[in-house]
């Protein structure tokens, strides 16, 4: 457990200017971002060959791509001539080639340079020296995740200690519900997995939540992975939306019986999470737009099933969950005014909060100036790095 690592500080929050200062989102773009796994999507989403998928992540814009031998890559969305984006628009497909829009260099499917006009004008030009370039990527059950820079454990090492528990889901099977959705939101993005990753506030601020789990909701850290959960119970509630679900969520047939009314979170490190529902299973990634702002990116996966209760189930699903995420806008957005504030420095951290302190812990040892309770003078990460 990371909970077990002794700190110093582990009794205590993050200073609130980490939360707004440019120069640490600076430092967390180099440290902790271009390290950190990231996804994409998943395998479903690009079955065919020439399917692409894009992602535009600290600057850089990455394209996975299903080429015609039917291998999933991952590569810059850039050509080598004069750095032109590829590939346009979220999704799309490319057919059996990429043809540069700026001045028509193509390229295969496996990201082979495979002509450049005006060739005889680039004396000793090689094809074969300029490729695309590549990025590392790792498919985990089916969900395709990328990283800028080397190093780490990876996705399926970091899971681990939950491996057992997300193997009856059968997340290699699952298609898309619908499309990817970004919704911004005026908080750092530190607020947004704290806030995921806080079990304390559910019985005051979900009351959806409560009716549906009671008391029951349980959370605990583990090294790179947190893990959330709460099982309904049998008394109904008063929302109709809640009532329904409860009422008419249907057996799934390859749960077994311990998670047929189970709802399971992940938070991976740095910045998303895994839903995972009976009906279906939700990812959302929090990515930072500026220190005080960011977007949530998050789409829905299911199991192909026609029951007309499952369809309606799923539309319970997500008005409650609407709701939730309403609510959640809500209180980050309370927590971020708060941390403009001078007068804040650090809060008392419960023993009970272990997700909170792991986090803390981790930015602590990647960068210490997250120790500090005030910031250093402007351009200290340029300095420092």
């Amino acid at each position: 457990m990371a909970d077990a690592i002794p700190d110093a500080d582990d009794d205590v929050s993050l200073p609130g200017w980490i939360y707004r200062d440019a120069d640490f989102l600076a430092a967390e773009r180099e440290v902790i971002f271009r390290r950190a796994w990231q996804i994409v999507c998943h395998n479903n989403d690009i079955p065919q060959p020439g399917d692409y998928h894009s992602f535009a992540f600290m600057g850089e814009n990455i394209v996975v791509l299903r080429g015609d031998d039917g291998v999933v890559r991952a590569f810059h969305n850039l050509c080598r001539h004069r750095a032109a984006r590829l590939l346009d628009g979220e999704a799309g497909n490319c057919g059996r080639r990429i043809t540069c829009p700026y001045h028509a260099w193509t390229y295969g499917t496996d990201g082979t340079l495979l002509g450049v006009p005006h060739r005889r004008e680039f004396p000793d030009f090689q094809l074969a020296d300029y490729p695309l370039l590549t990025v590392e990527h790792e498919i985990y059950h089916g969900f395709i995740f990328i990283r800028l820079e080397a190093g780490g454990p990876s996705v399926a090492e970091m899971m681990r200690p939950y491996a057992h528990e997300i193997e009856p889901y059968r997340l290699s099977e699952l298609v898309p519900l619908g499309r990817v959705t970004l919704r911004p939101r005026a908080v750092n993005w530190k607020n947004v997995g704290d806030n995921y990753s806080d079990s304390l506030h559910i019985n005051v601020a979900h009351p959806g939540l409560t009716r549906l789990f009671g008391q029951g909701y349980g959370l605990e850290a583990q090294e790179w992975v947190d893990k959330m959960w709460g099982r309904l119970i049998d008394v109904p509630s008063k929302n109709r939306s809640e009532r329904f679900y409860q009422t008419y969520l249907p057996t799934v047939p390859h749960l077994p019986a311990e998670r047929q009314r189970l709802w399971t979170y992940f938070k991976l490190w740095p910045n998303q999470a895994f839903d995972i529902y009976p009906d279906q299973i939700d990812f959302m990634q929090w990515i930072p737009t500026s220190p005080t702002d960011s977007v949530i990116r998050e789409i829905a996966y299911v199991h192909p099933d026609a029951r007309r209760e499952m369809r309606a189930v799923r539309y319970a699903n997500w008005r409650i969950n609407r709701q939730v995420s309403l609510e959640d806008k809500t209180l980050i957005e309370r927590v971020q005014q708060g941390m403009g504030s001078r007068a804040y420095t650090t809060g008392p951290l419960g023993r009970n909060e272990v997700s909170l302190r792991s986090f803390a812990r981790r930015i602590r040892a990647l960068i210490p100036e997250s120790r500090l309770p005030q910031a250093p003078t402007p351009g200290w990460s340029g300095r420092t790095r």
